[in-house]
């Protein structure tokens, strides 16, 4: 992460409190994607890398989903965290995401990487909040459009029935 972009304590309960504020969260979601996405990192699936990673995302309609990378010996057919949650979102019937959080086991903590910034943008709006939490528990918040400056979603596509074939 840039230095410009100031770590938070979870410890600190006024920063997390000025954050869920900030990004429009409760404090409750706020912790139970933490504590959820930091679960998930035990279940990955990462014999290559040893890199673990965990995802929660939480729907509009308050439904969650966690996520763990899966690694293949085939490194390219390995899915992140955030794909795997989102999969488990979508084919379920949620399409519009509220809020990702990520967790990893570095310092400072690490963004979901530019496919997942791609996949995560096609269901949430750009004001939706990614947390990424690092080994120690301390977070970094940005919003999708600032991770994904510039970016391309559905809505840039014609709809099906004005398309050329």
């Amino acid at each position: 992460m840039s230095p410009q972009h100031k770590t938070i304590s979870s410890a600190d309960a006024a920063l997390v409190e000025s954050t869920c504020q900030e990004y429009g969260l409760s404090k409750e979601e706020f912790s139970e994607l933490h504590r959820r996405c930091v679960a998930a990192k035990s279940t990955a699936y990462c014999p290559y890398s040893q890199f673990r990673v965990g995802s929660a995302i939480i729907s509009v309609d308050g439904v969650y989903f966690n996520g763990a990378n899966v690694e293949n010996a085939s490194y390219p057919v390995g899915t992140c965290a955030e794909r795997v949650a989102f999969g488990k979102a979508v084919t379920e019937g949620h399409r519009k995401i509220k809020a990702v959080a990520v967790a990893t086991d570095i310092s400072p903590p690490a963004s979901p990487c530019g496919m997942c910034r791609q996949f995560i943008r096609e269901f949430c709006d750009l004001a939706a909040p990614i947390i990424m939490f690092d080994k120690d528990d301390n977070f970094i918040v940005l919003r999708l459009e600032e991770i994904l400056p510039l970016s391309f979603g559905p809505e840039a596509l014609p709809s099906l029935g004005s398309r050329a074939v």
